[in-house]
């Protein structure tokens, strides 16, 4: 579903956008700011990356940043959190950072 977004398919609530990477709303938000950060680049998750990479990982986190900025996150924070496999809650076979604030995040999550 995420390359159809990036493809244009599907629309999404696009928040960030360059070569590289891709940031838009969460349809199911679980905080008051929900955004899903991904790469352009089809990879599964963190635990498919490769050495070549990671000038990409980079560019997805410092897309994360300024998505959290743009936001008003960066004052009060926030959390990010990327889900790897079934166990890990990930429910897209697509990379994704959650940028999630605008609450009081609770540790551990639930």
């Amino acid at each position: 579903i995420f390359q159809q977004i990036i493809d244009g398919d599907i629309p999404a609530d696009k928040v960030y956008e360059d070569d590289f990477v891709l940031a838009f709303r969460d349809i199911q938000p679980q905080a008051p700011v929900h955004v899903l950060v991904i790469p352009k680049k089809p990879i599964v998750s963190v635990a498919h990356t490769e050495p070549d990479d990671e000038a990409l990982m980079g560019k997805l986190l410092l897309a994360a940043a300024e998505v959290a900025r743009r936001e008003g996150l960066d004052s009060g924070g926030y959390r990010l959190v990327t889900n790897i496999g079934k166990q890990g809650g990930q429910s897209v076979d697509h990379l994704h950072v959650h940028v999630l604030g605008g609450r009081q995040m609770l540790w551990p999550p639930g």
